[in-house]
């Protein structure tokens, strides 16, 4: 029996179980990304709880790097909740002056993040090839997708930075996420992850068309 038999299947679907872990990581996933693209404040206050429910689950199906990423990822939330209330000058929202407006990368900063994305996958995905095989033996289960996953740990942390920063390009980059996610869950064994990662591709198409109109605006 685990801690409050949050790891016990709470339905099966396609003939895997759906843990009630899971079940709450997808509910207050979806809550976080919906709050955000509707540009409002609360998205972080369920982010800190979404980052601590997907420690445990990734823990336990050991994809180590989407674990690792989420103490990281509760400390960028906590960034963004202070950016969004707290603009520099210059960067007010013209409806709010005490509101951060959505702006954009411009084409310096993504050079500088396709080399950093780039770099830091090739460094931690040789680090996960050793994990469980040469290094921590008998600790660590070998991570099933370690290039994969390390891709998605880098360009994760470049969407969740972007979106603290509120830059309408951080869309961009979570729609791309949520691609490789569906891969990196499906290689795990995960059935209810997939079809939820739909729903997040279905809401930043959304979210991006929202935040096009509040940057349009100055907002």
């Amino acid at each position: 029996m685990t801690i409050l038999g949050i790891h016990n299947i709470a339905f099966t679907l396609a003939g895997g179980g759906v843990s009630w872990l899971e079940l709450a990581s997808v509910i207050f996933g979806l809550g976080c990304v919906i709050l955000a693209g509707r540009n409002s404040k609360a998205n972080f206050w369920v982010g800190y709880f979404y980052n601590i429910l997907l420690f445990m689950l990734f823990y336990h199906q050991h994809l180590y790097s989407a674990m690792l990423i989420q103490p990281v990822a509760f400390f960028i939330n906590a960034y963004g909740h202070y950016r969004w209330s707290h603009p520099h000058k210059g960067e007010e929202s013209g409806g709010d002056a005490k509101k951060l407006k959505v702006r954009r990368l411009d084409a310096k900063g993504w050079g500088m993040a396709a080399v950093i994305v780039l770099l830091a996958t090739m460094v931690w995905g040789f680090v996960l090839t050793k994990l469980g095989t040469s290094w921590g033996v008998g600790t660590f289960e070998p991570d099933p997708s370690p290039w994969l996953d390390a891709f998605s740990l880098m360009i994760t942390f470049l969407a969740q930075i972007l979106s603290a920063m509120k830059m309408l390009d951080c869309w961009y980059v979570w729609l791309v996420v949520n691609v490789i996610n569906i891969s990196l869950y499906l290689s795990a064994g995960l059935v209810f992850m997939p079809l939820v990662s739909v729903l997040y591709l279905a809401n930043g198409i959304w979210s991006l068309l929202t935040w096009n109109k509040l940057y349009k605006k100055g907002k």
